[in-house]
């Protein structure tokens, strides 16, 4: 006997099929768990910004409590600490922010062009294999600890740049950055070299990477129209990396004036406003002299050394303000934004 089926009626949509329902099951609950795992990342991004802000806020807090009993105390409190010089607070860290912006802009001004020669060697100039052995050399520069520098600076290169200073001192005395050159060579010049080699593979490794993000086609549009390859750096690579040649640098100055050992170990100190730079006894940083008189600091002369750290906590907050407004400026040409 012939079984029959009936059709379904005229117009009735057709029953899906059991294939297509947990295709879209599937769909459903995959958009749920990408729903589910996006609000999770998010929380925790939110999350990592605010324990930022809320650890530097603490950080401040601590610092404006702890010197709050040297900024407030009287002039007699204050010159009862052996170390102390100067009626108050501000007398005191003035010549150390002095120092350490003198040191730090030394530093910076040794060290851009030479990172910046490098950068473009390896990014542009050196073969593969050349480019790739530096660039992993520059590197492992940035890994050495400050105190392993601090005693090359002390030990050896303190001697070395003893005839540079004397022949400089001698030649070109008659200029007072340059002039009363005193043996040894520990001094705020040193200091700063060493500091400049010091920050020489931040720049250099950041700047390398900001080159190489120039568009291919900039450069070769540059080479087609006759250029050299110095020509094409100078009018396609430099303007593109110009602001992540500026953050490179603000980095470095970062580095620069919290440095502590180092300086601590080349410098002969001094409390001056002085632009002597061959002169030893002349100037000092503030994170040096945090290190030197923190072990035998107590009670009031803690919270003065606390105040000279409040200074370099606001110093460092200007500058990097200050790199974000230049870098913001000049947002059309980087490579790193």
């Amino acid at each position: 006997m012939a079984v029959t089926t009936t059709p379904p009626p005229r117009g009735a949509a057709p029953r899906p099929s059991s294939d297509a329902g947990d295709t879209a099951g599937a769909a459903a609950r995959a958009a749920s768990t990408g729903r589910l795992a996006g609000r999770v990342f998010g929380a925790l991004s939110t999350g990592a910004g605010v324990l930022i802000l809320v650890t530097l806020a603490a950080v401040a807090v601590f610092l404006v409590l702890r010197a709050w009993p040297a900024l407030t105390a009287s002039r007699e409190e204050l010159e009862a600490i052996s170390w102390f010089n100067g009626g108050s607070v501000a007398e005191y860290v003035g010549p150390l922010i002095f120092g350490t912006l003198l040191a730090s802009l030394l530093a910076l001004l040794l060290a851009v062009p030479v990172s910046i020669g490098i950068a473009l060697f390896i990014s542009h100039y050196a073969p593969r294999r050349l480019a790739q052995g530096l660039g992993y050399l520059i590197d492992l520069l940035a890994a050495i600890p400050s105190v392993v520098y601090g005693l090359w600076g002390a030990l050896w290169l303190i001697g070395r740049l003893d005839p540079v200073f004397a022949w400089l001192s001698s030649n070109l005395g008659f200029i007072p950055l340059f002039a009363d050159y005193q043996a040894p060579a520990k001094n705020i010049m040193s200091a700063s070299v060493v500091l400049a080699v010091m920050i020489l593979p931040i720049i250099t490794a950041v700047s390398r990477e900001v080159f190489l993000q120039t568009p291919r086609l900039h450069e070769e549009a540059s080479l087609a129209l006759g250029a050299t390859r110095w020509e094409m750096v100078r009018q396609a690579v430099l303007p593109f990396g110009r602001s992540g040649v500026i953050s490179a640098s603000m980095l470095g100055l970062g580095r620069a004036l919290g440095e502590t050992m180092a300086v601590l170990m080349v410098i002969s100190p001094g409390f001056l406003f002085s632009f002597f730079l061959l002169k030893p006894g002349q100037q000092q940083t503030i994170a040096a002299n945090i290190a030197s008189k923190f072990p035998e600091a107590s009670g009031l002369s803690v919270s003065a050394l606390i105040a000279t750290g409040l200074a370099l906590f606001v110093i460092t907050f200007v500058v990097n303000f200050a790199a974000r407004w230049v870098i913001a400026r000049r947002a059309e040409f980087s490579g790193a934004n």
